[in-house]
């Protein structure tokens, strides 16, 4: 295999992001993975993103299967506290997002809103878009090392108060919302007794609201990550959070807050929004093309798009 010399990339310390590696279109990419693998996470490490392309993945069972032999443990969607409606197709695979169209998903690192999150996650395109529909990613090491340059003690105060995100859950699933994911999915119970049991086991403190609606802060999280090899990433969901959190029971400006329970400033997040945008690249997509992402490293988002989409999604613990 070889990496692709036909899409422009970028590059960060002598490393291409993402790393696109191809095939002819015939080779199984379940067999790949397995006896690929123990480089594929030297890259990984280094690199943060890696797209499979042209490889035989033509039914959400192939991506499965390739999935399971990568050989890493499944972290089901159910268990997660996510609030995105999503509908599993297999035990390991599900719908990247039901969000409508016409509306962006905002750049993030896979629940890092919640203490409960996975290391990496598999994407895998089975219907592209007409138009629209790219995956932007971006490298949140080389965000904060820039960051750090630029404004060292904006990120003294995200490394040291840390976060904190408030959010109101439906009762029922509202798949019209990219956040509609009911409390009783996202806690994994029936009862209001239950989920205040959870929630306090948790952490987090909650008030009930009118329709059965729940709203809930989280304990406070970390938004800056120490990686194993010492580097730190920007590892959060303020920009998610700040930019997209908004339906009829949720205000974007009162989703987030440092650790302390300070308020986070405009013009503080929109350094960190106009710095991720500059950095982000589009993960165009072609049907069949897998990415394998550094959940730790890596922010991921969605764009809005036109036709028939089908991204699914998988996640690692």
């Amino acid at each position: 295999m070889a990496e692709s010399k036909r899409m422009k990339q970028q590059q960060w310390h002598d490393n291409a992001f993402p790393q696109i590696i191809e095939a002819d279109g015939t080779d199984n990419l379940s067999e790949y993975l397995t006896r690929a693998k123990p480089q594929l996470d030297i890259d990984l490490a280094k690199t943060g993103a890696i797209l499979f392309r042209g490889f035989a993945v033509p039914t959400v069972n192939d991506f499965d299967s390739a999935v399971e032999a990568y050989g890493e443990e499944n972290f089901p969607y159910a268990d997660s506290l996510s609030n995105a409606v999503r509908i599993n197709l297999t035990p390991r695979v599900f719908t990247a997002n039901e969000a409508p169209p016409e509306t962006s998903i905002f750049l993030h690192h896979e629940m890092a809103q919640t203490p409960i999150y996975p290391s990496k996650l598999f994407f895998y395109c089975n219907i592209a878009a007409a138009e629209g529909g790219a995956t932007p990613i971006c490298r949140s090491d080389i965000l904060l090392e820039i960051l750090q340059d630029e404004n060292p003690h904006l990120v003294d105060d995200f490394a040291n108060k840390g976060v904190r995100y408030t959010h109101s859950m439906p009762g029922q699933d509202d798949a019209a919302s990219g956040q509609g994911r009911s409390w009783r999915s996202t806690l994994g119970v029936e009862d209001q007794d239950s989920a205040e049991t959870r929630l306090s086991d948790l952490g987090y403190s909650w008030q009930w609201l009118e329709h059965d609606a729940l709203r809930v802060t989280s304990p406070r999280l970390d938004a800056v990550r120490t990686l194993s090899d010492g580097r730190r990433t920007f590892f959060n969901q303020l920009i998610a959070a700040y930019r997209g959190w908004a339906d009829e029971r949720n205000d974007p400006a009162k989703s987030i807050c440092f650790g302390d329970g300070s308020a986070i400033a405009a013009d503080q997040m929109q350094v960190a929004i106009d710095l991720a945008d500059e950095l982000s690249f589009d993960l165009q997509w072609q049907s069949g093309d897998v990415a394998l992402i550094d959940n730790f490293l890596v922010m991921h988002g969605r764009r809005p798009f036109k036709g028939k989409r089908k991204v699914l999604a998988s996640l690692i613990k």
